[in-house]
């Protein structure tokens, strides 16, 4: 592998740069967030106006739809484990399993219920009487149900119209009302269900005041301009929040909730690394990192330190590695290679970086050893060798790192060993 060079997250170099300054909305790190691009209340490319985001709360399902991922097997111990770093973390919701699906899922539930968390514990159940009697009798703060309101739904799932959804949603609701616990409705497929259909459902659970309806791109059809449209219709329609839950089979998900909130949803629904059904859902880092990078404020309550660590644990649990394109966790979020970069890098890390990796307890790094080094990455590994060189020995050792690096990248100490050499004893 090429040399790998640390860096400190934040440097003198950087604090001290002489870049223009520009107007200030936040900072992030030695990060100074600039004025959006497009201001926040004129939106970006929808339909003539988004609102302003001004709620966003995380209900996180990796205990729910992360255990519809294939390689997924939690333990009870795992289950714990993922509830209380969540926890830590700071999201407001976890989303477990339906008890109906499995004895050991009920226990389960029951054991995460009952944990000291500051989270509110949701269960997640078919729309229907008998799954919401067992549901409540848990412990849990919350029930989530969901319908199928798309044709293929209600052809091949349930079988039931539109009129006969309203009355079981409407029973449902009711009953887990009664029994003093947080309701939220969803449809299933909202993306390929009529709109008119959907609004007549959403309308009439909207009068029973349930804490959220929800929708559903299950299976991630949607666009950001689709999601945008949907959900203005639905935030126009009834008063309670708005849960939206993207799946990611067409790579949208981030985008799709970035979307969501900016029609008014005020609820995404993550998964750790994305994990879930097929491709998966929103990842819970990715989320973070897009609105951290437009609006800091509405992710300041998290602990976004504890994200990598978050992301390998789950990784290790279900046998995979962090992805290398995971936003802000994975191995190269903060790796600069190309020669060009590296020079940009050195002198200003905000040249390359959105964000300061000291805020997710991370360091960036730079490659050096390869043969797209720049002689200012070469320079930079001299200097902290305590080496003192030429212009024309970087130059010369910038080349001769290129030449040898063409059959292979340089390690570390094969770099250091000759740099050294190229130093008078």
């Amino acid at each position: 592998m090429a040399s790998v060079i640390g860096l400190e997250s934040s440097g003198a170099h950087a604090a001290d740069s002489k870049r223009p300054a520009l107007q200030e909305v936040g900072k992030v790190g030695w990060y100074h967030e600039r004025r959006p691009l497009v201001p926040v209340d004129e939106g970006f490319l929808f339909f003539g106006g988004a609102m302003s985001i001004r709620a966003f709360k995380i209900i996180e399902s990796t205990l729910r739809e992360g255990e519809q991922f294939a390689p997924a097997h939690f333990t009870p111990e795992q289950k714990i484990a993922i509830a209380d770093m969540l926890d830590e973390f700071g999201v407001e919701y976890l989303e477990l399993t339906s008890p109906c699906a499995s004895p050991q899922s009920e226990a389960d539930l029951r054991t995460i219920a009952a944990l000291p968390l500051r989270a509110k514990v949701l269960t997640h159940v078919r729309c229907h009487l008998d799954d919401a009697r067992i549901a409540v009798r848990t412990g849990a703060d919350g029930i989530d149900v969901l319908f199928g309101t798309s044709s293929a739904m209600r052809t091949f799932s349930h079988g039931k119209s539109v009129d006969e959804i309203i009355e079981t949603g409407t029973q449902v609701v009711r009953y887990i009302q009664a029994q003093g616990l947080e309701v939220r409705f969803s449809s299933e497929d909202s993306f390929r269900s009529e709109p008119r259909d959907l609004l007549r459902v959403y309308q009439a659970i909207d009068r029973l005041h349930p804490e959220r309806v929800g929708l559903a791109d299950t299976v991630g059809i949607a666009t950001p301009n689709q999601v945008f449209e949907l959900v203005s219709m639905v935030r126009k329609a009834v008063d309670c929040d708005i849960e939206f839950h993207a799946h990611n089979d067409t790579g949208c998900a981030i985008a799709n909730a970035y979307a969501a909130l900016e029609a008014g949803a005020t609820h995404i629904d993550t998964t750790v690394l994305g994990i879930g059904e097929r491709n998966g859902i929103v990842p819970l880092s990715g989320m973070i990192a897009r609105l951290l990078s437009v609006r800091p404020d509405l992710v300041a309550q998290y602990r976004l330190e504890i994200l990598p660590e978050l992301d390998r644990m789950v990784a290790g649990m279900v046998g995979i590695q962090v992805p290398f394109n995971a936003s802000i966790t994975s191995d190269t979020a903060f790796h600069h290679k190309a020669g060009m970069h590296t020079n940009a890098v050195l002198r200003d890390p905000s040249s390359y970086e959105i964000f300061d990796p000291a805020r997710f307890g991370r360091e960036r790094t730079v490659m050096t050893g390869h043969r797209l080094t720049g002689r200012h990455a070469i320079a930079h590994r001299a200097t902290a060798l305590g080496l003192t060189l030429s212009e024309h020995d970087v130059r010369a050792l910038t080349a001769e790192v290129k030449r040898r690096a063409d059959a292979g990248p340089l390690s570390n100490d094969e770099l250091d060993d000759l740099l050294r050499g190229s130093v008078p004893a």
